[in-house]
């Protein structure tokens, strides 16, 4: 018996040691745990960021912005007399010269009214030749005083009279004569024929052209000289600096994806949109196989001297708005945060211009988390491969 409860107790002892080692186990090990979040939560308190030195802003700038291909003349043509169309000779794409007919109207009332200028000057011309004959007379019998003075004067009033009325009737003839002539439709330049708005039978109205659902009139024809084209851009006012006698483009279109052609400066519009900031610049494009159309969107690509290559860059990214102004944030030597103020140039989707506040030994984070405060402490690191979009060399330790 005393032999049994010695093994009993062995066993209970062994069962205890056991349990015990167990425990202390689970100790150690929830403890070496707690060590390790806390060593991640401090890690992580402390954000990881990519830093940036300044570079020296290029000597050529370059700047891309989108156009409009207009003709070197486009005139929209409206009737000048009301009617209706006759004829229409010309159709869309037509080449023309200047006073080919492009269509006829047929205006009833229009000749009726000239007729009757003429029958009009006819009977002035009949009673000047009567005031005239009449005061003749008068002047000879006044020369051997067999009638009053009084009496010549009212007569050669009579005369003059007369002849203003017939001087008057004659200046209705031509005006109405002008409109005859406006029956016919004439191209008013050498070009090509870009739209055509009327059909046979058509009323157009005097001075508008074919009236539309709206009420509104619409032209009869447009014609368009496409020898040489005009291209129009909006350059914003911060790259207006550029626009110089002498200054190229390179012009690319869609319809034509692996040809250049080449524009050549004209004139800007030496004055600023308010709601855009742009000013409208225009410029020249050598048109002879008539290969571009007018209306056609261009993607205009600009290249002069940068007036500004002695300043430094960063990336747009870099940049911090705050209430104070544009600021950076940097970091020093123990990787902590410094905001500092700059004022900047240029801006460009990819990179800024920055005038004062920084230096070329800046080392500036690129793209900072909002919430990062002047004296956090950080972590530099650099993007694995890849994770850079935006094309600017980043430094820093690996994580």
């Amino acid at each position: 018996m005393a032999s049994m409860s010695r093994k009993h107790k062995l066993l209970l002892g062994l069962i205890a040691l056991v349990l015990g080692l167990y425990i202390i186990v689970l100790l150690l090990g929830r403890m070496a745990h707690n060590a390790h979040l806390h060593d991640v939560a401090e890690q992580s308190a402390v954000p990881n960021v990519a830093i940036i030195l300044p570079h020296k802003a290029d000597s050529k700038v370059s700047l891309t912005l989108p156009g409009t291909i207009d003709a070197w003349y486009q005139a929209p043509i409206y009737a000048q007399v009301s009617g209706y169309v006759k004829m229409w000779y010309k159709d869309y794409g037509a080449v023309v010269h200047q006073g080919d007919v492009l269509a006829e109207i047929n205006a009833p009332a229009l000749d009726a009214q000239y007729a009757q200028a003429l029958a009009d000057l006819d009977a002035q011309k009949a009673k000047y030749n009567l005031a005239s004959v009449t005061a003749n007379r008068w002047r000879a019998m006044g020369h051997s005083q067999a009638v009053s003075g009084q009496s010549v004067s009212v007569a050669t009033a009579d005369e003059q009279a007369a002849y203003a009325k017939m001087e008057a009737a004659q200046r209705n003839v031509d005006h109405f004569a002008a409109l005859e002539k406006f029956k016919q439709i004439v191209a008013p330049f050498d070009g090509v024929v870009t739209a055509r708005s009327i059909n046979v039978g058509d009323y157009v109205n005097s001075g508008g052209g074919q009236l539309n659902a709206a009420g509104g009139a619409s032209e009869l024809f447009t014609v368009a000289d496409t020898h040489r084209l005009r291209l129009f851009i909006s350059v914003p006012e911060i790259f207006s600096y550029m626009l110089t006698d002498g200054l190229t483009a390179e012009v690319h279109v869609p319809q034509y994806p692996d040809r250049i052609f080449t524009a050549k400066f004209l004139t800007a519009s030496l004055g600023y949109d308010p709601n855009t900031r742009t000013a409208v610049s225009e410029f020249t494009l050598d048109n002879a196989d008539h290969a571009l159309w007018p209306g056609t969107f261009a993607s205009v690509s600009l290249k002069a001297n940068n007036n500004a290559s002695h300043l430094l860059k960063i990336p747009t990214g870099s940049l911090v708005f705050q209430e104070k102004g544009m600021q950076v944030a940097t970091v020093d030597q123990k990787n902590t945060v410094h905001f500092k103020n700059i004022r900047v140039g240029k801006m460009a989707d990819s990179s800024t211009e920055v005038q004062a506040g920084i230096t070329a030994d800046d080392r500036i984070i690129n793209n900072p988390p909002a919430d990062l405060l002047e004296g956090d402490p950080v972590h530099i690191v650099t993007p694995a491969r890849g994770y850079n979009q935006s094309g600017w060399e980043e430094s820093g330790d690996d994580d």
